[in-house]
């Protein structure tokens, strides 16, 4: 009996998936338990596995494609199987969009003989151009249809698309595409003339710009519906404050010149200080649920790691109770599996606190959207050499600019301040740590 193969929910917060690639090809052999396709899920790339054995007999949603959870998207059964039962429960194809656009268009009005001035300023106009100035596009001529592995090929190697003919369905850019031109030999530059002079009034108009359509990965789609429901339904409010690291960078240094191998950095001191913050002040350690606050009995840090698709937030689970190597060495392996996209739900889910650093891009200040159902997050700034006052001198510091974003329904002002209040102190005292 044939195998519905069905997007599978990979993910606690996943509504649909894109498959990314299919490891079985139709007619290949499939066994139980065995990889089938890779499917883009919203925080990761997960393995679907086969749920029969089999031939793999067809493919329904192609790659690239999204699928909603639970809807048909290929067929397991014996080769000589009648599969034609199941394939009329698939849901039937969209029509492409620019198919109902060429059928909705009106038809093309009756050629009338240019008037004596038009063709005056056509002739004008292509003595002006002489064969060296391209004709201004069409709306329609300007639109490249392209794959998005194709889109990323041709701009590494500086290929103009609108200079190729896909060979793809509907005339989409496809891989081989790019592949072929890349083994073109570069035509040389025709002579340039000097050009002549133009009155301005014939200048002919610039067509609209030439663009290309991308699929929204599934990461893109869950951060846009998550920030809808963040800074709008959420009362954000802002405290930020300046703090001397001068004492946290040279423990740092110290650690570092012990053992190399600990490779600790600013951001690990920063979430390990947070841990520690958050203990003294529970009702920052909260989340707001509806019918009820959620108080955690300890810090479970996200820390934000951009990746090509976005922004994920791998996190470090019990962070009060560990140390700062061990923070260390887990934020760096959460980060590397979070780019490659081997993360699993659970590592990147159900944080208490957030940090966002964008100190290493030399941003001095900003702030983050939080992501609910959290109470804060923090933005952290670069830190730089400033003059500041100390004891009526004016001397130079190593400073820092944090600003935390609060749900005003957690937090109240006076309480994310004394937050931050005890986040810099130890920050500026970082051997408090220790004791």
């Amino acid at each position: 009996m044939a195998t519905k193969v069905i997007m599978p929910k990979l993910s606690p917060t996943m509504e649909e998936g894109q498959i990314s690639r299919w490891l079985k090809k139709e007619g290949d052999k499939v066994s139980m338990g065995e990889p089938l396709a890779e499917i883009d899920t919203d925080k990761a790339t997960m393995e679907m596995q086969a749920l029969g054995n089999g031939v793999l007999r067809k493919i329904l949603i192609n790659e690239g494609q999204s699928a909603p959870l639970g809807q048909l998207i290929a067929v397991i059964g014996e080769p000589d199987e009648d599969i034609a039962s199941v394939l009329s429960e698939a849901p039937a194809k969209k029509e492409p969009e620019e198919k109902k656009q060429e059928q909705q268009k009106p038809a093309p009005a009756p050629a009338v003989a240019p008037a004596p001035q038009a063709k005056a300023a056509a002739a004008s106009a292509s003595a002006v151009d002489n064969g060296r100035q391209p004709q201004a596009a069409t709306a329609d001529s300007a639109r490249v249809i392209v794959s998005p592995l194709a889109a990323r090929m041709a701009a590494e190697a500086g290929i103009d698309l609108r200079s190729l003919q896909g060979s793809g369905p509907g005339g989409r850019i496809i891989k081989k595409d790019i592949e072929a031109a890349l083994t073109q030999p570069k035509a040389a530059p025709a002579p340039q003339g000097f050009p002549r002079a133009v009155e301005p009034a014939r200048f002919q108009q610039a067509a609209a710009s030439a663009y290309r359509d991308e699929p929204a990965s599934e990461i893109r789609k869950t951060i846009a519906k998550r920030l809808v429901t963040s800074l709008g339904p959420v009362p954000h409010f802002f405290l930020t404050t300046e703090i001397e690291m001068d004492r946290a960078a040279e423990m740092r240094r110290g650690i570092n010149a012990l053992d190399p191998d600990l490779k600790i950095s600013i951001n690990d001191v920063i979430v390990k200080v947070t841990a520690a913050a958050l203990m003294q002040h529970p009702e920052v350690n909260a989340s707001f649920q509806e019918k009820f606050v959620r108080y955690y009995e300890h810090a479970d840090i996200g820390v934000a790691v951009a990746i090509e698709e976005g922004l994920i937030t791998p996190v470090v689970r019990a962070a009060d109770q560990k140390s700062l190597s061990e923070i260390a060495a887990e934020v760096r392996e959460l980060a590397e599996r979070a780019r490659s996209r081997k993360l699993k739900p659970e590592e990147y889910t159900g944080a208490s606190f957030s940090i966002s650093n964008l100190g290493m891009f030399g941003i001095d200040e900003f702030t983050a959207v939080i992501n609910p159902p959290e109470g804060a997050i923090l933005a952290v700034g670069a830190m730089s050499a400033k003059p500041v006052v100390r004891d009526n001198e004016i001397v130079i510091r190593q400073m820092m600019r944090v600003t935390m974003s609060c749900d005003h329904r957690v937090i109240d002002g006076a309480t994310g301040a004394k937050f931050l209040q005890t986040f810099k102190k130890i920050l500026e005292n970082p051997l408090y740590l220790v004791v």
